[in-house]
């Protein structure tokens, strides 16, 4: 039976002076001389030469308190980009709807081809075909920056990536800037396609332990001072960048989210505060980093019930997106599905089981969106409610079948009526029992109707006006930020 909590009042208390011995004794780097200044005025203790923070004790002790006092206020945000509605089931205790997932901005490293085996570095060309492909499946719900190409110059790719999305999707979603120099002409492109402020901040991660450094400092300085709701996609590893205890990495861990909520309000008081866990461990057998093992997800745990119990804030655990798999399959989605489950146990929350990911987070694979897809259609069932309309009661329908003796509901008209909206119909797994081959037969359907889905796609029609606007506002991007 899983435990309901991980902590004992003794342990917040000790757990909270470590965190403050962490931030007043070693504290953060930040390259952020603006970020800097606002943490002095606050009453940090900053060192411009070095471009260190230390955080006073009594600093951080009085943030907290105003943290717990902002519960219930709307001041806090949950990152939970799984979740279709927010709001859904949230004061009756059931879980939220998932979403389904779909090429947003993964901004894999590699895509994998299902055909050859082969990973490939992320390029154009494959961006095409992947956008083209996501177009054809969910164009409805928009297509955004999932691949990363890496044969474009870094500081021009979010704008590369951004006139191909214009020109190959119907409906854009907005590039990721990893660097504030990019938003400008992002938002530029955007304004020539009707779209306001079309950038995408991504996540806001440290170099961990501790550390911000210029482009993401930068970064967070924008987004916070824009209003965006913000704080720290966490990823510590524990024995590498935490320590391997699980008390020494709450405390790093908490360290670290705690720093990104005072330095957020130090520029904004107004701004809302969040972020999410994502816990890692090393294999000490090997070089490998798990962010799905069983000790992996007990640390994100830990961390997010400290600072819920220390701070009132609610951060939850990523899903299950960050998986060891390394090749698309069966496997690979039950691999996210029982970290999502597992996440869903502990926290009450069902996230995301994935939207693709191989080999934690770095590989993009069509066939394992399709997969996710039949599995997320199947968690989508936990957020039902009954309905006891008269239609779905069925009391007609269940005195004509009476014991059952001479008919069946199989065989009624109620269950042809009602069968597609009330049982999962997974579109490529199959609901049948597992056997060797089940997993070749799985991915072999799942690769036909990627290629199905490729052959479906219509480019939708560009102005060519609008297209020669942002090929120019790219090319005098190119010309200053190169």
């Amino acid at each position: 039976m899983l435990q309901s909590g991980l902590l004992r009042d003794t342990d917040v208390e000790r757990l909270a002076e470590g965190v403050t011995d962490v931030l007043s004794r070693v504290g953060i780097l930040c390259q952020n001389h603006e970020l800097l200044r606002a943490l002095a005025a606050a009453g940090a203790r900053v060192d411009f030469a070095s471009e260190r923070i230390t955080f006073p004790k009594r600093m951080q002790l009085d943030f907290v308190e105003s943290l717990r006092k902002d519960v219930g206020r709307a001041s806090l945000h949950a990152e939970r980009p799984w979740i279709e509605d927010e709001d859904a089931n949230e004061d009756d205790g059931g879980f939220a709807s998932v979403g389904m997932p779909d090429l947003e901005t993964q901004v894999a490293q590699f895509v994998y081809d299902a055909a050859t085996g082969e990973r490939r570095s992320g390029n154009r060309a494959d961006f095409v075909r992947l956008i083209q492909f996501g177009d054809a499946l969910h164009g409805e719900t928009g297509v955004g920056h999932c691949l990363l190409l890496t044969d474009v110059p870094p500081m021009v790719e979010p704008l590369e990536a951004a006139l191909l999305l214009a020109e190959n999707v119907r409906k854009p979603q907005p590039a990721f800037a990893w660097n504030v120099r990019q938003i400008p002409y992002l938002v530029e492109m955007g304004e020539v396609l009707g779209l306001k402020n079309w950038f995408n901040y991504g996540a806001i991660c440290f170099a961990h332990p501790l550390r911000f450094d210029r482009d993401v400092a930068d970064r967070f300085v924008h987004k916070v001072k824009a209003g965006s709701p913000t704080g720290l996609t966490a990823m510590p590893v524990a024995g590498v960048t935490a320590p391997v205890t699980l008390a020494g990495f709450v405390a790093v861990a908490a360290a670290e989210h705690l720093a990104t909520w005072m330095a957020a309000r130090a520029l904004n008081p107004a701004v809302r505060l969040g972020g999410s866990m994502w816990g890692g461990t090393v294999d000490m057998s090997g070089s490998g980093v798990s962010y799905c093992s069983f000790d992996a997800m007990l640390y994100s745990f830990a961390t997010v019930e400290f600072l819920r119990r220390w701070c009132g804030v609610e951060v939850p655990v990523g899903g299950g997106e960050y998986c060891d798999a390394k090749a698309p399959g069966l496997y690979a989605a039950l691999e996210k599905a029982y970290k999502a489950m597992t996440i869903a146990a502990f926290s009450g929350r069902h996230p995301g089981i994935g939207s693709g990911l191989l080999d934690t987070g770095k590989v993009l694979s069509p066939e394992q969106l399709l997969i996710e897809r039949d599995f997320t259609a199947g968690a989508r069932h936990f957020a039902r409610t009954v309905e006891a309309s008269p239609e779905l009661l069925a009391i007609e329908e269940i005195a004509e079948v009476g014991l059952g003796i001479d008919t069946s509901h199989l065989a009624t008209d109620h269950t042809l009526r009602h069968f597609r909206s009330s049982l999962w119909l997974p579109d490529l797994i199959g609901r049948e029992a597992w056997d060797p081959q089940r997993d070749a037969r799985v991915l072999a359907a799942a690769q036909q109707k990627a290629r199905d889905l490729r052959a479906a796609y219509q480019k939708p029609p560009v102005d060519p006006t609008a297209l020669a606007r942002l090929r120019a506002v790219s090319e005098r991007a190119r010309k200053r930020l190169l």
